[in-house]
């Protein structure tokens, strides 16, 4: 979908942009498919407020969504609506199996209206099919990807995004992720044809200030810009201080990851600028 403008009337609105929802179906939410959202206001389960930029926004519901899509094997689904979600940056859409159940997915872009999608090992290879990735031809473009068998979809969820299988190794197959790292999944992992809806979302221009408070986005400060009894960094001399957050702990770079269990399974880094080259 394309992005839609406004004349600067009022001026707010000479940078306002926002994503064309003209195709999307004019339906409320399947009430059964949705349910309460609370939010934090920035604070822990102790009443303390630990992120102060976080407060307000507009309220909305959660729209439960089946990231699993591997336990109505062999049941063709209708899709019934296209509709946007609050709490994501994708399209979502509203699928009705033939046994009467309804459930929502991610929409891939492509997806109409009226199109059957199935999940299942020997489904088709085509946009909306969920199928394990070792059956999934080398190139092709896939979304929603689990990382552990059975757990539901993890990877690719944003819009716009799209993982794509570069090979195959024994059980495992080779994904080149968004951010450029490399990959390997099991093979019996799920995963969805296509690349994620709403690519024109990475394009749109907040415009104003108050767009944010609309997400409940509240002012940030920039550390350096505090006296040294607010911030680590600040006082305006940082002297060669690592950048880090109003609690001590360093930002903005540093590596955090812990999880050296599953290290063996990322072929290239994201940061690595070196040529794959496959045999």
């Amino acid at each position: 979908m394309a992005l839609k403008k406004f004349k600067p009337t009022p001026l707010s609105r000479r940078f306002f942009s926002v994503v064309d929802y003209s195709g999307l179906s004019k339906v409320k939410p399947h009430k059964s498919l949705t349910k309460a959202k609370t939010r934090t206001g920035g604070r822990n389960n102790q009443g303390v407020e630990t992120n102060i930029n976080k407060g307000g926004g507009a309220k909305k519901k959660y729209r439960l969504i089946d990231f699993k899509r591997s336990d109505k094997v062999g049941i063709p689904a209708k899709v019934e609506t296209i509709e946007y979600d609050p709490n994501r940056t994708a399209f979502i859409s509203r699928i009705c199996f033939r046994d009467g159940e309804r459930r929502y997915i991610l929409a891939p872009e492509g997806l109409k209206v009226g199109d059957i999608v199935e999940s299942g090992e020997l489904v088709d290879i085509k946009i909306g099919n969920s199928l394990p990735l070792k059956n999934i031809p080398v190139g092709l473009e896939v979304h929603n990807v689990e990382l552990k068998l059975g757990k539901g979809g993890a990877l690719g969820r944003a819009a716009g995004t799209s993982i794509q299988i570069v090979g195959k190794d024994d059980d495992y197959v080779l994904l080149k992720m968004p951010s450029g790292e490399l990959r390997k999944i099991h093979g019996n992992c799920y995963a969805t044809i296509g690349r994620v809806s709403n690519i024109d979302w990475n394009n749109v221009s907040l415009g104003k200030a108050g767009r944010n408070r609309w997400r409940g986005r509240r002012p940030h400060t920039r550390g350096i810009a505090k006296n040294p009894v607010d911030h680590p960094m600040g006082g305006r001399t940082p002297g060669g201080k690592h950048p880090s957050t109003p609690t001590g702990k360093p930002t903005k770079g540093l590596k955090t990851r812990k999880n050296k269990r599953t290290d063996r399974f990322i072929v290239r880094d994201r940061r690595s600028t070196a040529e794959l080259v496959i045999a």
